[in-house]
């Protein structure tokens, strides 16, 4: 016997599609793009997307705009009962933040082989000095949450490339 979902079913798959949302938000805007979600019982409560260029802020990361969002919302730092969505693996700053705010669960796109704290470079996410720990899931749309970003960075090059060769105006 096959089973289905049912249509409506809000799994993992549904709340990364949100969080590809926003990645698409930062792509538009010239931004890494990266999108995240924080969803506490069926519902975002936070949502952010990379902002470090147009902000001139290297915390403006799409996990932690949607932490200071989920946590003004709740009027509450401490986000027990809540998941965060990440098209990419959190980097040092992010993970920190996500163990302080006491998240039950980080649910990530792809891998961060440069940069990752939840399990590429570092796992923090079960640190046993640590207060807090977090349950971990990967790889969840991985290959659209890998394309954006390699389809980012590929136009990027491109467009490097042709600044390059293009003649320089007034000489």
């Amino acid at each position: 016997m096959v089973r289905r979902k049912a249509e409506g079913v809000r799994d993992d798959s549904y709340w990364m599609g949100k969080a590809l949302r926003e990645a698409e938000k930062a792509a538009a805007r010239d931004e890494v793009p990266i999108g995240a979600v924080v969803v506490r019982n069926g519902a975002v409560i936070g949502r952010g997307h990379n902002l470090r260029e147009n902000k001139q802020d290297p915390s403006a990361h799409a996990e932690m705009i949607a932490i200071r969002q989920a946590a003004r919302r709740l009027g509450c730092w401490r986000l027990t009962g809540c998941v965060l969505y990440v098209t990419l693996e959190p980097c040092l700053m992010c993970m920190g933040a996500i163990i302080l705010a006491r998240f039950d669960r980080v649910v990530f796109g792809c891998h961060d082989p440069k940069g990752g704290a939840a399990g590429s470079l570092y796992d923090l996410s079960d640190d046993r000095r640590l207060n807090h720990r977090v349950e971990l899931t990967s790889r969840v749309r991985e290959e659209e949450c890998s394309a954006i970003l390699s389809g980012f960075f590929a136009d990027l090059r491109t467009r490097k490339k042709k600044a390059r060769r293009a003649p320089s105006a007034g000489i």
